[in-house]
């Protein structure tokens, strides 16, 4: 869905993956990243959020938390992280992306409270239940520290992924805050939900779901009552084409994950600002029934769209010709990605060895799938910085060596 865009508007990219692959400077099974292109996107996103007075909290799981991008983030001004879990906040912080907001999506295990309050010490920490909420305002007591508390909230008709529900009832919200500001360590900060934001393939629009106004109704309860300073968290489908509606409707937190690289819903049926500057990278393995096999390992394609004919380019040079694309089929998600079927009919038909490059929205948190990261792309001059796993950890990769 995605390789379109990344032909029309980053070219060089695509070239420069599939030329340090061939070279055997980047593994098959690997995100590619444009980290120049993540800067300046990091960059749109911040300075647009800074004229509407909205805070910014980068989310970094789609890309496996690689810490090259962690700090073309922070040089594009986006100076902290939202953490979907532990493992992210471990990640973003070691990579000296500080953790701004924690436990939201996933909630703070109770035996690793003390560790997010003492060493993470998270600007904003998120809790569902009374039970979650006097872990980390214990966690932080014993730290010595006040944490500012944010209550998930949620009322019926409230739009969730299925195993994401839970949260305060929104109907009380002002209780809710009295109980977390009697807690010692803890004090009440604000209210948050996710989805706010969703894409709708029908209108090709995104479109705010009812989640957002019940967080817009809670912070009026919540003014009425005298509370009018709180952070309302509204994330879900961020780039900076939707922040003005986000703070037209009283967010003051927001939390781009895919919008800083040009991979939400939206870009991919609209040009935004952002550029497209992820890939994923494979190569062709071996032939069979008239298919051309691939690596997997990451083929992971968010399904935010109908199901789709998923295509590549595929060739043993740099190329962003349309003649080298190819249909590909992918391994139904009950299966193990071990390889995905190129379409190897014609003259030109695929050969082992060479680079198949995919653009689909990922989420190379989930997968096996090793994270590269490119800088110098935008001078001409590209080159591998770093290549890890999904927990932003180096990795020695084995192509790497020569004898």
């Amino acid at each position: 869905m995605f390789l379109d865009l990344l032909i029309r508007r980053n070219p060089g990219f695509i070239e420069a993956a599939m030329a340090l692959h061939q070279s055997g400077e980047i593994p098959a099974n690997a995100y590619v990243l444009d980290l120049d292109a993540v800067e300046r996107n990091a960059r749109l996103i911040q300075d647009e959020a800074d004229r509407l007075g909205l805070t910014v909290f980068a989310m970094t799981k789609q890309i496996g938390r690689h810490s090259g991008f962690c700090e073309a983030v922070q040089a594009g001004g986006i100076s902290r992280s939202v953490a979907v879990d532990m493992a992210c906040a471990l990640a973003c912080d070691r990579a000296g992306l500080k953790t701004g907001h924690l436990g939201h999506l996933v909630q703070v295990p109770t035996r690793e409270a003390a560790f997010a309050a003492a060493k993470l010490k998270p600007d904003y920490w998120t809790v569902f239940s009374d039970d979650k909420a006097a872990e980390a305002a214990a966690a932080a007591q014993m730290a010595g520290r006040n944490q500012a508390l944010m209550a998930r909230i949620q009322t019926s008709g409230d739009t969730f992924y299925r195993g994401h529900e839970g949260g305060f009832d929104a109907g009380e919200i002002l209780a809710v805050a009295d109980r977390i500001d009697a807690l010692a360590g803890g004090s009440f900060a604000g209210i948050t939900t996710f989805p706010a934001l969703l894409f709708d393939p029908d209108t090709r629009k995104v479109r705010p779901t009812p989640n957002l106004d019940t967080l817009h109704r809670a912070a009026e309860a919540l003014a009425r009552a005298g509370r009018d300073s709180i952070a309302v968290n509204a994330p879900g489908t961020t780039s900076t084409t939707v922040l003005a509606a986000l703070a037209e409707a009283g967010a003051t937190q927001v939390e781009p994950g895919n919008g800083l690289h040009g991979t939400t819903p939206l870009h991919a049926v609209e040009d935004l600002p952002e550029d497209p500057a992820a890939l994923y990278l494979s190569e062709v393995s071996h032939h069979h029934g008239g298919k051309a096999y691939c690596f997997g390992g990451g083929l992971y394609i968010d399904p935010v769209f109908p199901k789709y004919q998923v295509r590549a380019l595929v060739g043993s040079e740099p190329t962003t010709t349309r003649a080298a694309l190819r249909d590909v089929e992918v391994p139904d998600y009950s299966a193990i990605d071990y390889y995905a079927m190129i379409d190897a009919t014609g003259p030109d038909a695929p050969k082992t060895g060479d680079t198949v490059v995919f653009g689909f929205r990922g989420q190379a948190f989930v997968t096996r799938a090793l994270v590269v990261g490119l800088r110098g792309v935008s001078t001409g001059a590209p080159r591998v910085t770093t290549i890890e796993n999904g927990f932003g950890d180096l990795v020695d990769w084995p192509g790497s060596f020569r004898p």
